[in-house]
C-alpha cells in the first residue's frame, strides 16, 4: 500500500495535482459504473488473482493455496474455453488447496491451467447449467428489447432474478434449481449495458438509480403473461433495484416478497469498497466516490429513500454477512432491526460479496426455501 501511495504522490508531482485526481477519480469511478462480467465488483474472491490447476484426479481438483481457493462452499472455476464447479475443501497443505470437483461444465480442466475463482458456479443457459428447459424472451424496456431466460413453473407467484455488480443473468443459476422445484415460474432478466441489452444513453451503470426501470418493466411483461404476483430477487445493486421497485412502480401492489442477497444499501459505501478491494491508497479513494456522483448524478441521499426500512410494506429476506467488504453488513442488520416483523435476516459467516449461496447453498436455500413457502 506505501508503494502505491508513493506512486500516486509521484505521479501528482509530474503530472500536477489536479489532472491526476481527475483520472484516478474517473477509473475509480469506473470500477462501479462500468464493472467487467465476473471482475472483481462479482466479489472480492476474483481480486485474488489466477490460481494455479496443479492436479486433476477422480472427482477432485488441487490448486494454489490462498484465501479464494480455501473458502469453505461452492464455486466456479473459470478459464478461456473452460468451467468448472468446486465443492468442499478435501484436502490442504501450505502450499495447495484439494476442493472436490463437482463437474466440468464445458472444456477440460488441465494440469497447469490458470483460472479465476468466481462466485458464478454455473455458466451458459438454465438447460445447459441444469438441464431446464427454458424460453429465451424479451422484456421491453424504455430504451428497448432486453433478453430474459423464462423457466415456466406451475404457480401463479413468479419469481424475478436481478443480478448486480459485475454480474450477467447467469449468475442466479445458482438458486434456480430450488425455485423450480418449488414450482415457481422464474424469470431471470437482464437490463441496460448488459450483454445484448440496449447501452444507457450515457454508457454507464447508475447502481441501480436508473436500472430499476427495467426491472418494472420486467414486472409489466411478468403480470401480462398471467403472475399474479411477483417476488422480486436482487443480489448487490440488484437488490437496491427491487428495493426501488418495490416503493416506486405502479405495479408495486403485485410485489408480494423481496429476496435481497448481499444488498447495495449505501452507493458511496460500495464504491469505496471496490476502491479499495482494487488496492487503491485511501487518500485517493473519495475522489472515486465525487467522480462517481459526478459522473451519475448522484448525492449523499440519493438512493437512500428506497432503503428506508420505514417504506418496506411486504415480507423480505435479507441474506448477507459480516465478511462482505463491498456492501457493509451492518447495514443490513439495522434494516433488519427496523423491521422485525417484516424482514428475516439470515447471516452467512466467511462469504464474500454476492458469494453467501456459495458459502453455505444448505443453509441458504433452507432459509430461501422456508420464507417463499408461505408467498406459494
Amino acid at each position: 500500500m506505501r508503494l502505491r501511495t508513493a506512486a500516486a504522490l509521484a505521479a501528482a508531482g509530474s503530472l500536477g495535482v489536479g489532472a491526476v485526481a481527475v483520472a484516478t477519480g474517473r477509473w475509480v469511478s469506473g470500477l462501479a459504473l462500468n464493472p467487467s462480467p465476473d471482475g472483481p465488483a462479482a466479489s472480492p474472491a476474483s481480486a485474488h488473482g489466477k490460481l494455479t490447476v496443479h492436479a486433476v484426479g477422480a472427482g477432485q481438483v488441487t490448486l494454489t493455496r490462498s484465501l479464494a481457493s480455501a473458502r469453505p462452499g461452492v464455486y466456479g472455476l473459470s478459464a478461456p474455453g473452460c468451467h468448472a464447479t468446486v465443492g468442499r475443501v478435501l484436502e490442504t497443505t501450505p502450499d495447495t488447496v484439494t476442493r472436490r470437483l463437482e463437474r466440468v461444465q464445458f472444456g477440460r480442466l488441465m494440469d497447469g491451467a490458470q483460472v479465476t475463482m468466481t462466485p458464478q458456479a454455473y455458466t451458459g443457459e438454465p438447460m445447459g447449467a441444469h438441464g431446464l428447459p427454458y424460453q429465451e424472451v424479451a422484456v421491453d424496456g424504455e430504451l428497448g428489447p432486453m433478453p430474459a431466460w423464462f423457466v415456466a413453473g406451475a404457480r401463479d407467484t413468479w419469481v424475478i432474478t436481478v443480478h448486480g455488480l459485475g454480474t450477467t443473468r447467469r449468475h442466479p443459476l445458482v438458486v434456480l434449481p430450488l425455485l423450480h422445484r418449488l414450482r415457481f415460474p422464474v424469470l431471470l432478466i437482464s437490463y441496460r449495458n448488459d450483454p445484448g441489452a440496449p447501452a444507457s444513453p450515457d454508457g454507464i451503470g447508475h447502481l441501480g438509480d436508473t436500472e430499476w426501470r427495467d426491472v418494472d418493466a420486467a414486472v409489466r411483461y411478468a403480470v401480462r403473461e398471467g403472475a399474479r404476483r411477483v417476488v422480486l430477487y436482487g443480489w448487490s445493486t440488484g437488490a437496491a433495484m427491487a428495493l426501488r421497485v418495490a416503493d416506486h412502480s405502479p405495479l408495486r401492489d403485485r410485489v408480494s416478497g423481496l429476496v435481497l442477497d448481499s444488498p447495495v444499501l449505501d452507493w458511496q459505501a460500495a464504491v469505496r469498497g471496490l476502491a479499495r478491494g482494487r488496492g487503491v491508497p485511501a487518500p485517493l479513494v473519495p475522489l472515486g466516490v465525487r467522480a462517481a456522483a459526478g459522473r451519475t448524478g448522484l448525492h449523499a441521499d440519493r438512493l437512500a429513500g428506497s432503503a428506508d426500512p420505514a417504506l418496506l410494506s411486504v415480507p423480505t429476506l435479507i441474506v448477507h454477512g459480516p465478511g462482505d467488504t463491498l456492501a457493509p453488513w451492518r447495514a443490513s442488520r439495522d434494516f433488519a432491526e427496523r423491521r422485525r416483523e417484516l424482514v428475516t435476516l439470515h447471516t452467512v459467516a466467511d462469504a464474500e460479496h454476492q458469494a453467501m449461496w456459495n458459502a453455505d447453498p444448505r443453509g441458504y436455500e433452507e432459509a430461501l426455501r422456508r420464507f417463499l413457502t408461505p408467498l406459494m
